[in-house]
C-alpha cells in the first residue's frame, strides 16, 4: 500500500470515528449534567480496575466500594473540567461505551463491565502504544483522569511515598 492510501485510510478512519461517537452521543452520552452516566461509569469502572490493578483491594465486596468512591472522585475531576472538555469526554465515553466504538477505538471484544483485567490491560496497551493518535488520546484521557482521581485521595498517598502535605 502507498503512503497517500495509507494517509487517505487513516482520514476517513478519523472522520468515520468522530462521526460515529458523535451519533452515540447524542443517543447515549457518556456524561449526564456533568456526572458519569451508568454507561461512562461501566467504562471507567473497567479502565480503573486495569489501571490500578495491584492498588485496589481484593475481594468482590472491598473492590466495588473502593470503585465507587473511586468514580465519585472521578465525577468530581470531571467537574472541574471546562465545557468543551466536558463535551470530548461524554462523547468519547459514548464511543467507548458502544460495541462497534468499544471494538474500534479500544480494540476490546468484551463490554468493560465483564473483561477480565487482562483482556482491558492488553486492550488499553494497544491504545498506548496505537500509530493512531486518536487512540494514543483516549488511553492518555483514561490513564489521567483514573491516575488524578485515584490519588487524589490521601488514603492511596502511602503507595507513593507521600507523607502528605507539610504543616506550615
Amino acid at each position: 500500500m502507498h503512503r497517500r492510501s495509507l494517509l487517505a485510510l487513516g482520514a476517513l478512519s478519523a472522520a468515520v470515528l468522530a462521526l460515529g461517537g458523535g451519533a452515540v452521543a447524542l443517543l447515549q452520552p457518556g456524561l449526564r449534567d456533568a456526572k458519569l452516566s451508568p454507561a461512562g461509569r461501566k467504562v471507567f469502572a473497567g479502565a480503573s480496575r486495569a489501571l490500578l490493578d495491584g492498588s485496589l483491594p481484593a475481594g468482590n465486596e472491598p473492590l466495588r466500594r473502593a470503585l465507587e468512591a473511586l468514580l465519585e472522585r472521578i465525577d468530581a475531576v470531571i467537574a472541574a473540567l471546562p465545557p468543551h472538555a466536558q463535551s470530548e469526554l461524554s462523547q468519547l465515553l459514548a464511543l467507548l461505551a458502544s460495541a462497534g466504538g468499544r471494538r474500534a477505538l479500544a480494540g476490546l471484544s468484551e463490554p468493560w463491565a465483564t473483561a477480565s483485567t487482562v483482556e482491558i490491560q492488553q486492550a488499553l496497551q494497544g491504545m498506548r502504544v496505537s500509530g493512531i493518535s486518536l487512540r494514543q488520546q483516549a488511553y492518555q484521557a483514561l490513564h489521567d483522569i483514573v491516575g488524578g482521581a485515584y490519588f487524589s485521595d490521601a488514603q492511596t498517598w502511602s503507595q507513593l511515598g507521600y507523607p502528605g502535605p507539610r504543616e506550615l
